[in-house]
């Protein structure tokens, strides 16, 4: 600032209001201050903004995201960006991979930034340990899953009643034989994606005695591995309800492999890329994410800007969106 002052030829002072934009400059100091900071490339330095200012202006924002491998994840992300970027904010990312000591690890890293805010996705069991920023005002938004032992803002999609429409598609096309393929069993999406299948299981009139549960599937391979076994054994179903979008693409190679993909039908949670040019195109319960990223950006700004109201969650509708696998019919008698 000292540069820049002794180029424009004006007190630190002055500097200092033309890079804050407050008032008390004239037209053409101001110009002369500007033109000074474009010459000599100056940046202001924001965290030293904020430790001489009460308030918190980093004009950042930290995300925590489960992992930035998933497509969905990262579609939050830049939902996120665009809108926080209209504003000057810059968003700090960081992936956890589901691991909840990685999730406090990372948060205090966070914080030590003086983020204005934060973005995240639980996985710990209790987010308990940021009471003390939350009764700071920190403005703080969750996304895809609420938070445990805390309120706060959360924003996510109807996982139980979007599960629901896809077993009530699958039976609706005929099928009584079907089967549950999901990842983590201690996430709370997964816990509400298996109450929409075994509530409407119930509603339908179907056992769930004679559903197989294969759950804990971490990813593609695991997924594919798990649907070969089912597909290959003395009963297999006729259906099958993915509960992710990682876990889909493993039962399509399975699929694929044993030559069932005619055959077997498939509805999967999460949309996710070129899944409408498979042969047949995969049936989806879409989540719309840069919709739940748009929605965190606007209530995280919004509790930036001093919005006192109680907190909510924002539950973003999911769409069943058929492309062909959800649609094929069981075998004749």
């Amino acid at each position: 600032m000292r540069d820049v002052a002794a180029l424009a030829g004006v007190g630190i002072k002055t500097v200092s209001r033309v890079i804050n934009d407050e008032p008390g400059v004239s037209g053409a100091t101001r110009r002369k201050v500007l033109e000074a900071t474009q010459r000599l490339n100056y940046q202001p330095d924001m965290a030293a903004r904020s430790l001489r200012r009460a308030g918190r202006e980093t004009l950042s924002i930290g995300l925590l995201l489960p992992s930035v491998a998933n497509p969905f994840h990262g579609q939050i992300h830049r939902a996120l960006a665009d809108v926080l970027a209209t504003r000057g904010i810059a968003v700090l990312a960081a992936s956890m991979d589901d691991d909840a000591g990685r999730e406090k690890a990372v948060v205090t890293a966070f914080l030590r930034r003086r983020v204005d805010g934060l973005v995240l996705t639980p996985v710990a069991k209790s987010q308990a340990y940021l009471m003390p920023e939350h009764s700071r005002d920190l403005p703080m938004v969750f996304v895809d899953r609420e938070p445990v032992g805390i309120d706060a803002d959360a924003v996510v999609s109807d996982n139980a009643l979007g599960a629901a429409k896809a077993v009530a598609h699958l039976i609706s096309q005929g099928h009584t034989r079907l089967a549950y393929l999901g990842g983590r069993t201690d996430i709370q999406t997964a816990h509400e994606r298996r109450r929409g299948f075994i509530d409407e299981l119930g509603r339908a009139g179907i056992p769930t005695t004679t559903i197989p549960f294969l759950e804990g599937l971490h990813g593609e391979e695991s997924a594919r591995m798990a649907a070969t076994e089912l597909l290959s054994g003395p009963e297999p179903p006729t259906a099958i309800f993915s509960a992710q979008n990682l876990v889909t693409l493993g039962i399509m190679r399975a699929l694929k492999e044993l030559g069932l993909n005619r055959a077997v039908a498939l509805v999967g949670f999460g949309d996710f890329s070129l899944s409408d040019m498979t042969e047949p195109g995969i049936t989806v319960v879409a989540q719309h994410p840069e919709h739940i990223g748009r929605v965190a950006a606007e209530r995280v700004l919004a509790r930036i800007g001093g919005d006192q109201q109680e907190p909510r969650t924002y539950v973003v509708p999911t769409q069943l969106v058929p492309r062909g696998s959800g649609e094929i019919q069981p075998p004749g008698p």
